[in-house]
């Protein structure tokens, strides 16, 4: 059985920032937060992923901004974000199923490798139904479960080894607990990079951009609402780090949503989609 992999980002690319409304749900100032107080974090040598999941800790606890905040709470609060899906999801998904079962030994999967929160990911009742597995930041409890600590950090590179895990075919849970398992030479790679489309909005996604299509398959930009025309396609189009740039925009005749379903029917119907050797 051949499978097609269709990875997404998360934040901007199929939801607006979820970590922006998760912390704005609880009353802080977010423009406060990204354009004041991350900046300087990262300007001392912070990684932007751990510059804002620093300010987060720093916000949890009893008076805090987030108060006594829990993964579970991240999950619930993760369940708001099904209404925020840009147009034309989770149609799409349905449509790629249907599509993809007109071929004979041919499957399709979903997947998110986000910098974004992973409990919050998780949450979402669309993320649970379609999605076959999904990676982002994810803090550790303390003993009265509260969020105390980072358990892991996804950074623009980190992104790169859940897409090798998701070539060598490296289950989520082996990824938890033996982390180092995605190094293990592997024969017979379960999802070549040819066979893969990589959808992402911005800086963080050009290595996975690069990955997918230095391998053979797709990489499609889309254009943060937070950002103009110039810069989307001064990032990612005018360097040729994306095969196009599209607003987040993914119903069967928008341009975005048209390019997907042709690149998997391409995928699909091509050679036997052999897979890729170790």
């Amino acid at each position: 059985m051949a499978v097609i992999a269709v990875v997404f980002d998360f934040d901007d690319t199929l939801v607006p920032d979820s970590t922006t409304a998760l912390l704005k749900s609880r009353g802080v100032d977010v423009d406060e937060f990204w354009s004041e107080l991350v900046p300087p974090l990262v300007a001392a040598g912070y990684d932007p992923p751990l510059a804002y999941l620093r300010l987060i800790l720093d916000r949890v606890g009893k008076d805090k901004a987030l108060g006594d905040l829990t993964n579970r709470d991240l999950r619930d609060f993760g369940r708001s974000l099904d209404d925020q899906y840009f147009e034309g999801l989770p149609k799409m998904f349905e449509d790629l199923k249907e599509l993809v079962s007109e071929f004979r030994d041919v499957a399709i999967e979903f997947y998110i490798v986000s910098g974004g929160l992973q409990e919050a990911i998780g949450g979402s009742r669309t993320v649970q139904k379609y999605v076959d597995g999904f990676y982002g930041c994810q803090l550790g409890e303390a003993e009265d479960g509260i969020v105390r600590y980072v358990k892991r950090c996804v950074t623009f590179t980190e992104k790169t080894r859940y897409l090798f895990e998701i070539n060598k075919g490296v289950r989520i849970e082996d990824s938890r607990s033996k982390p180092h398992s995605v190094n293990n030479k592997v024969q017979d790679r379960r999802i070549p990079f040819s066979n893969m489309i990589y959808v992402g909005d911005g800086l963080t996604d050009i290595p996975c951009f690069s990955l997918v299509r230095n391998g053979g398959g797709y990489a499609f930009g889309v254009r943060a609402r937070s950002k103009t025309a110039k810069q989307a396609f001064q990032e990612l189009l005018q360097e040729r780090r994306v095969d196009s740039l599209h607003s987040p925009d993914y119903r069967e005749g928008s341009d975005l949503g048209a390019l997907i379903r042709a690149a998997v029917s391409h995928l699909a119907a091509a050679r036997d989609l052999g897979r890729e050797q170790a």
